[in-house]
């Protein structure tokens, strides 16, 4: 679980709640993300990862959602090779990474927390120059879901080397 630690976003930072699209909380976080259309590559790696019924399922769930571009930033081939039969169990393990049990909205968030994600590693919060889940920064927050929250980041985030 989540560190209790994880949990007052500034007022800049709670401008994120804006967000580029209107979230449904009817509909659940795949297709909340789906809806958006800039989350393809997330959608087609959450179903080579065999994920896509968990992130359908009750939750909570607050998802980190690195956007297309962030996906199109890796090194040149680094999707296509995750996205192959033999890699399923690393791509399983950088999604995971992105997400932590339970709905962490913005206004839960301060300087220094952790959390727990479902992968198992932890992610921290930086609040000095917006708001950053480890190096990545959040783009829009407080996107709602029926089984959770969505907060878009401008980079794939990776797993610390076990």
């Amino acid at each position: 679980m989540f560190r209790r630690t994880f949990i007052s976003l500034t007022a800049g930072a709670a401008l994120l709640g804006t967000t580029a699209f209107a979230g449904d909380s009817a509909k659940d976080i795949v297709d909340t993300a789906s809806e958006a259309g800039s989350f393809a590559t997330l959608l087609t790696a959450a179903e080579a990862a065999g994920l896509v019924d968990t992130l359908k399922s009750d939750g909570p769930f607050t998802v980190f959602a690195p956007t297309d571009e962030a996906f199109a930033a890796l090194p040149e081939g680094t999707v296509e090779s995750l996205l192959e039969p033999e890699n399923k169990e690393q791509l399983a393990a950088i999604l995971t990474y992105h997400v932590v049990p339970g709905k962490v909205m913005s206004t839960d968030l301060s300087d220094g927390m952790t959390a727990t994600t479902v992968q198992g590693g932890d992610l921290t919060v930086d609040l000095g120059d917006g708001v950053k889940i480890n190096e990545a920064s959040v783009t829009s927050a407080d996107i709602e879901a029926s089984n959770g929250v969505i907060h878009v980041i401008d980079q794939v985030i990776l797993p610390p080397e076990s």
